[in-house]
């Protein structure tokens, strides 16, 4: 596979502790439509980075990624660790969310990302990992020319799960569900009854997107275009998967939406009706569904390869045009990896907006006339997936 590259990182639906700071004008001075209180969650007093922040189905805790500070001006590491914590709307008079009871759940000097609450026990988290420091070979990995970040793709991240109640430092307490160490395997979530996982692994040379049955442990690949498919995430009635990819293999990403094949017993095996929802110049990434399954957040270059915003599609299906994007936030700094709350009142995405232009976790109510619930009304008469 060769080295990949990336910055730092409309039809009619037919039938991944601190006191919190408020950015009063997230956009320097005019406002963001649509967004509530844009408030930071993260800061670089504990995290010297952190972001790829997911909650979990009651929308009162997430997890997310990041790396801690050794000393004064020295980060812990280069990889980062996992995190879980609540999250919660603050008192009268205070910032409007703040996250506490943050705990690490990774072993110390290992690789981590793409953390996963599973969808009916609460106990039980998922989350990839190269379980100890990765190797010190080149690894390959996606990185823009001239850019200083590089997404790596260590292969020994494997995907594991911990039981919440134990100590996730300790490698012996996370079981692995996917990958041998021998290929990147990660990017991955569950269907909402637990049996099925998503994931993306390179263990066939390009990346691809795989599920597991994890009653019967049987694989099944469900891609097989020219270049990197990643990121993938179910709708919420599972009738369709979303993900990024890079299958013109020009150092881009677009946004790719397909349809759920399964057998006689329910089981996944395969994609049809695979189809773009972005063909442009730009990297579009880190797409996540809305919780009525009609639109999607991502990331995007379409501002400035040196400034992503958040975007948001609506996802029509196959025999529909092309839709069209709309932009939601408007910020000096990236904004990348945008999640909605499950409710769907909250955005949660990572930014470098804040004080030091360090990427942190940064949370807003979504108001009414917020582009994303748009995005889904212009889904028109389709079905909606329900949450």
């Amino acid at each position: 596979m060769r080295t990949w590259i990336a910055a730092l990182h409309a039809c009619v639906l037919a039938g991944c502790a601190s006191a919190p700071a408020v950015s009063p004008s997230a956009s320097g001075g005019g406002t963001e439509p649509g967004l509530v209180q844009p408030t930071q969650l993260t800061f670089p007093d504990r995290f010297a980075k952190a972001g790829e922040a997911y909650f979990d189905p009651s929308g009162r805790r997430i997890v997310f990624q990041a790396i801690e500070w050794k000393a004064p001006g020295e980060p812990e590491s280069e990889h980062y660790a996992m995190y879980v914590a609540d999250v919660g709307r603050g008192a009268a008079g205070q910032s409007a969310f703040s996250l506490s009871n943050i705990r690490r759940v990774s072993p110390r000097g290992s690789a981590n990302t793409c953390g996963w609450f599973h969808p009916t026990d609460s106990n039980r988290l998922l989350f990839c990992s190269t379980l100890g420091p990765p190797g010190n070979a080149p690894a390959p990995g996606y990185q823009r020319d001239g850019r200083t970040y590089r997404w790596s793709f260590p292969p020994e991240m494997r995907v594991v799960e911990l039981d919440l109640r134990k100590d996730g430092t300790d490698p012996a307490n996370l079981k692995v569900l996917a990958g041998d160490g021998k290929a990147y395997t990660a990017e991955s979530s569950l269907t909402r009854d637990g049996r099925t996982l998503l994931f993306t692994s390179l263990r066939d040379g390009n990346g691809e997107l795989y599920v597991k049955d994890l009653a019967t442990g049987k694989e099944t690949r469900l891609t097989s275009a020219p270049g990197y498919d990643g990121g993938p995430f179910f709708s919420p009635d599972e009738s369709r998967v979303i993900w990024r990819g890079d299958r013109a293999e020009n150092n881009l990403l677009q946004l790719y939406a397909g349809r759920v094949l399964r057998d006689a017993d329910g089981r996944i095996v395969g994609l049809a009706d695979e189809r773009p929802l972005t063909a442009d110049e730009h990297v579009n990434w880190a797409p996540f569904f809305t919780p009525d399954g009609r639109a999607a957040v991502f990331a995007s270059s379409r501002v400035s390869h040196r400034n992503y915003e958040v975007f948001v599609v609506p996802v029509p299906p196959a025999n529909c045009p092309m839709p069209e994007p709309r932009r939601v936030t408007e910020a000096e700094g990236a904004d990348l990896l945008p999640v909605v709350s499950p409710d769907g009142r909250w955005l949660m995405w990572t930014s470098q907006r804040g004080e030091g232009r360090t990427s942190q976790l940064w949370i807003a109510a979504l108001a009414d006339d917020s582009p994303v619930r748009a995005a889904a009304a212009a889904s028109g008469s389709g079905p909606a997936s329900k949450p």
